[in-house]
């Protein structure tokens, strides 16, 4: 409580103290001031003085330090000063007790009549707390300190929650990271593995496919073979329905090789009839023996296995054509139109789009003046046309050869001839495909180039050993200049249970030979000797031609009678 001058209710001079501040409990704290308007007397007494808020005054007035003093008394009489300042008012009575008197009526007129002088100027409203400051923290009475006061003992940094998923991240980060090299460094190895691999293998291929740059001969060493070989081989008959002429050729698969061949056969290629053993050309074998039978011929005549004979009228060509969408191929002549004045069917030129209709005209074409074989290669080119645009999957062919709707011959079924045309057209796609001429001599005969390049590298190379219970092959050269010379001797071959092979003629020559190629056919080639009347003399060991296990070669002392 702060202190103040007693309230006299008597005395007309009396003023309301003035508020000065406020102490520390929010109390107002008031002004003291002498009483000079009560007493005259009073102000002639040399003890009274002015109070002055702002001096160090003993004895009466505010206490700053929280000590409370009586108000002063002008009618007390002066105690005796303690230590020389002031008086003491610990002892002194208030003049008159006012805190029993409740008078509003009093204290509302003291309010009005009192000259208050304006307080000091309060703030309009209490500022805005400052932030909050924490004080500081005292001892406990034991003169230790509690944990509490220190929340960051409780958890250390190192086992913090916040500290150990920080360390969690950046360990798993790091982790990542190096994880990220690890696999990174790998990929780069593997893929320089695979580089190399692919590098070693492509230069194997060609290596192995003789098409390295210095280390592949010509064409003909690259298609030649060097040893048993696994070829499948079909035979294709086109039969023009205008005019009856055929078209023969082979179709080869060389396995081993990976290699395509179309051999067109020539219809004055001389053949020898199965059963009777009668010479004739390959067109008079198609039209009156038919296809087995002439298949079976080509077989003996060259020494190879065909598996089996697609016969393809014109017709059906054209439909193969349209199936397969247009053929790209060079073409050699230019093929007139039906009607003069029209536009020709054919030009002549490099890549030449040909559908259906042209095709055929193109495959069956053979101008005036011209040989067979320009015929036969033309229809080679259509022949490889087709198969360019055949489809590899063996299935997609055989939809094209059922969507042909084509009747086949047996053995040869829709399977079989689908997966022989994908088989082949996977050559031709990749430029693996040729096409070649049998060639023939005048009379039809095999020749020594035929037997050698195209009887030996491409249709089966050596002869191989008759199947069980096959007859034995002789093929008979003549080389006494009388024709009938050979058909005494065919005749002969036939009647002692062999099988008779053409092999054409020769340059006249005074004795006969007989010759093997394998030592197993050794007794047999003297039989063969003795059937014809030559002396066992006459047989030896030597090359036997491709096509026969034993090859006889008629001279002048051949005697037919």
């Amino acid at each position: 409580m702060n202190d103040q001058q007693p309230y006299d209710p008597y005395d007309p001079y009396y003023q309301q103290p003035q508020i000065v501040g406020y102490d520390e409990y929010g109390q107002p704290v008031y002004q003291q001031q002498q009483q000079h308007q009560q007493e005259p007397q009073q102000q002639q007494q040399p003890q009274a003085q002015q109070y002055d808020p702002y001096t160090q005054q003993q004895g009466y007035g505010y206490d700053p330090y929280g000590q409370q003093q009586a108000p002063y008394d002008p009618y007390a009489q002066p105690q005796q000063q303690q230590q020389g300042y002031g008086y003491d008012t610990g002892q002194q009575q208030a003049a008159v007790d006012t805190t029993q008197w409740n008078i509003p009526q009093q204290q509302q007129q003291q309010q009005q009549s009192a000259p208050v002088e304006e307080p000091a100027a309060a703030p309009a409203a209490p500022p805005a707390p400052a932030p909050a400051v924490p004080g500081q923290r005292r001892s406990a009475p034991d003169g230790e300190y509690k944990t509490e006061q220190f929340s960051f003992i409780e958890e250390p940094d190192a086992d913090s929650e916040d500290v150990i998923d920080w360390l969690k991240f950046t360990e798993s980060r790091s982790e990542r990271r190096e994880e990220a090299r690890r696999r990174g460094r790998s990929r780069v190895v593997a893929l320089v593995v695979v580089m190399a691999l692919v590098v070693v293998g492509g230069v194997g291929y060609l290596w192995y496919a003789g098409k390295l740059p210095g280390f592949s001969g010509d064409e003909e060493k690259r298609n030649t073979a060097t040893g048993p070989q696994k070829r499948d081989v079909i035979m294709v008959n086109l039969h023009n329905t205008k005019n009856k002429d055929t078209s023969t050729a082979l179709l080869v698969n060389n396995a081993t090789t990976k290699q395509g061949t179309t051999v067109l056969l020539p219809n004055s290629l001389a053949v020898a009839d199965g059963e009777t053993g009668t010479t004739g050309t390959l067109a008079k074998s198609i039209a009156d023996s038919g296809s087995q039978s002439t298949r079976e011929s080509v077989d003996t005549l060259l020494g190879t296995k065909i598996s089996g004979t697609w016969r393809l009228d014109t017709p059906y060509l054209e439909n193969l054509v349209e199936l397969v969408g247009n053929i790209d191929i060079t073409t050699n002549t230019e093929v007139p139109a039906a009607k003069k004045g029209e536009d020709p069917l054919v030009t002549k030129g490099e890549e030449q789009s040909l559908n259906g209709q042209a095709a055929v005209a193109y495959a069956t074409y053979l101008g005036d003046g011209e040989s067979e074989v320009k015929q036969l290669e033309r229809f080679g080119a259509v022949i490889q046309g087709v198969l360019r645009k055949i489809s590899e999957d063996p299935k997609g062919a055989t939809i094209t050869v059922e969507t042909l709707a084509q009747i086949l011959e047996p053995p040869m079924t829709e399977q079989d001839l689908g997966a022989a045309l994908a088989n082949l057209a996977a050559h031709a796609k990749v430029g693996d495909y040729r096409t070649t001429v049998l060639p023939v001599a005048e009379d039809g005969s095999l020749g020594d180039k035929a037997t050698e390049t195209v009887v030996k590298d491409i249709l089966g190379g050596t002869v191989s050993a008759p199947e069980q219970g096959a007859a034995l092959r002789v093929g008979v050269k003549n080389a006494t200049g009388d024709k009938a010379d050979r058909d005494a001797a065919r005749v002969s071959i036939i009647n002692g249970g062999y099988t008779f092979v053409d092999a054409g003629t020769a340059d006249p020559a005074a004795s006969s030979q007989v010759t093997y190629g394998d030592a197993k056919n050794k007794a047999q080639a003297e039989e063969v000797a003795k059937t014809l009347g030559l002396p066992v003399s006459a047989v030896k060991k030597g090359k036997a031609a491709p096509n026969a296990d034993v090859s006889v070669t008629l001279g002048g002392d051949y005697e037919s009678g």
